[in-house]
């Protein structure tokens, strides 16, 4: 349990900190939401997770994953999900009150921060969700064929990507890894002139026939480092759907594709197997690091 302090007679959550495999973990009671954390590693947010409300989504690039899952298959039919990289968890949460019934399988490289998190941040009984400690790349090249409805790589190590879920090598095995129709979902992170982002455009698009990106206009316009959602499929993508609703967020993003995509990859090619490199060391200040 989680310990308390008395404050007037008032019980108030107290911060948990604990070390992990990526540095010091840090989970912090949101003072406007009873149940509500963020979970921080080395002072870099990794998670918000509600533990009353699942639907509550603060960070903006989960809102628009959620978005995504909303949208790639009618109503509220079950999926099958496959998370690299696992955190707080807030994803497969959202997705197991959103679509009742969907089977997700979540690949955590970091057992400590595993174990941290069910501790204190339990799943739900029934909540369809299995976490495994191993690494995102050897798990995704071994998944079973066609054995997913959406394929999610939220995969850092530190602040960056890493140069294994890089490469024409990873997108192929996502592609095998996904059903027909399914969509392969990462978050990346650039700024101009984007020699990580477009390469990775070049390498995804060269093995799904649909690809967009999803980002913030300023980030776009090269004012700012940030994240990028980076969506693959061969059955197409709900890029309209997807620009009204994120359009519509707090802090609005754009979708890039067709045309404009194309421009934005300008002359990058696909990165092979053996030229993998992770995304840029984020400038200080980025991710709340100092």
């Amino acid at each position: 349990m989680i310990t308390r302090q008395h404050n007037g007679g008032v019980e108030e959550p107290s911060a948990v900190i604990r070390p992990v495999g990526g540095g010091t973990a840090k989970l912090l009671p949101d003072v406007d939401r009873r149940r509500a954390w963020l979970l921080t590693v080395d002072g870099s947010p990794q998670s918000y997770v509600d533990l009353e409300d699942p639907l509550h989504l603060e960070f903006e690039y989960v809102r628009r994953l959620a978005h995504l899952l909303d949208l790639v298959a009618p109503g509220k039919d079950p999926l099958d999900l496959l998370h690299l990289g696992g955190g707080g968890l807030t994803l497969p949460r959202y997705a197991a009150c959103a679509r009742p019934g969907s089977r997700q399988r979540v690949v955590e490289s970091d057992a400590g921060l595993s174990a941290l998190v069910r501790e204190f941040l339990p799943l739900p009984d029934g909540a369809g969700v299995t976490v495994e400690a191993g690494d995102a790349r050897t798990a995704l090249d071994a998944s079973p064929p066609a054995s997913a409805d959406m394929v999610v790589a939220d995969v850092f190590d530190g602040n960056r990507v890493p140069a294994q879920m890089t490469t024409i090598g990873c997108a192929r095995a996502a592609a095998g890894a996904l059903r027909p129709g399914g969509v392969y979902a990462a978050n990346l992170a650039d700024a101009a002139p984007f020699g990580f982002l477009r390469a990775q455009i070049a390498t995804f698009w060269s093995v799904f026939a649909h690809v967009c990106v999803v980002a913030e206009p300023g980030v776009l316009r090269g004012r700012r480092f940030g994240n990028v959602l980076l969506l693959a499929s061969d059955g197409g993508l709900p890029q309209l759907g997807l620009a009204r609703r994120t359009a519509a967020d707090p802090f609005p993003a754009r979708v890039v594709h067709g045309a404009g995509l194309a421009q934005l990859r300008g002359s990058a090619v696909p990165v092979q197997e053996d030229a993998g490199a992770p995304s840029p060391v984020p400038p200080t200040g980025s991710f709340g690091v100092g």
